[in-house]
């Protein structure tokens, strides 16, 4: 693949970077990124992913916008009420970098139609605030074998979880083996606005990191980021012999 001129002047401070010149500025050309939920996570993380150079993005998503989604959701304004989440992010990101081959499905992931969604994408990133979509995605990624970088938000408190299915490793059912009495999300804790820009910055990073294979860091653990203490924590998870996914079976 060759760059042109116009490449090497846009992306001129990745491509001084030693870990990443021109090669590896030619791997996030060619990479091919899902991401499930254009909400708080999402936003940002498309934002970052676009002005990378990310060549193919996928924007999974059925919700409008409303007006409660303003104040985190960055990629919307007032106008743009009532619209199609998908619709509305296809033109902003286009906007940003139109060589992208944006392919949005306005639809939400089930059990129906996830193969079919997933299979033509290197790495899955899970922004959705719900407990059966995230184990759905996780079994789908564990099943093809699919790089899974997930996110999840709520009050203060953020999550980050790198699921390297190419590897052995501890799943997300592994991590929360039955789903809570009380789903934690934005819809029922709340969430300080500029929790979902650094954890929607963080996951772009992570999809960065595992593009251009300069890091396995957050592989198999979970990174905690609590806004008020401006703490982070990394935490390494375990296989749970008790999974449904038979985690501990021979790989």
């Amino acid at each position: 693949m060759k760059l042109t001129n116009y490449d090497l002047r846009k992306f001129s401070k990745q491509i001084v970077l030693k870990k990443i010149g021109l090669n590896g500025q030619k791997k996030i050309f060619k990479s091919k990124v899902l991401i499930i939920g254009a909400g708080g996570l999402g936003c940002p993380l498309l934002l970052y992913l676009a002005s990378s150079g990310v060549g193919t993005i996928g924007i999974v998503d059925n919700d409008k916008i409303e007006l409660s989604n303003l104040n985190r959701q960055i990629l919307f304004n007032s106008k743009d009420i009532g619209k199609f989440k998908v619709a509305i992010a296809k033109k902003k990101i286009l906007g940003i970098n139109k060589k992208i081959k944006l392919k949005i499905f306005n639809c939400k992931i089930n059990i129906k139609n996830i193969n079919q969604i997933i299979k033509n994408f290197d790495i899955i990133c899970d922004g959705t605030d719900n407990y059966k979509s995230r184990y759905l995605i996780n079994d789908t990624c564990r099943k093809m074998k699919k790089i899974l970088i997930s996110s999840a938000i709520s009050g203060f408190d953020g999550h980050l979880f790198n699921f390297n299915f190419k590897k052995k490793i501890p799943c997300f059912r592994c991590f929360t083996p039955e789903i809570p009495n009380i789903e934690n999300n934005c819809g029922s804790e709340g969430v300080i606005t500029t929790l979902a820009g650094i954890m929607g910055t963080l996951q772009a990073q992570e999809v960065l990191n595992s593009i251009l294979n300069i890091s396995n860091n957050l592989v198999g653990k979970i990174l905690i980021f609590n806004a008020l203490k401006l703490d982070f924590r990394k935490v390494k998870l375990s296989i749970n012999p008790r999974c449904v996914n038979k985690c501990s079976k021979k790989f």
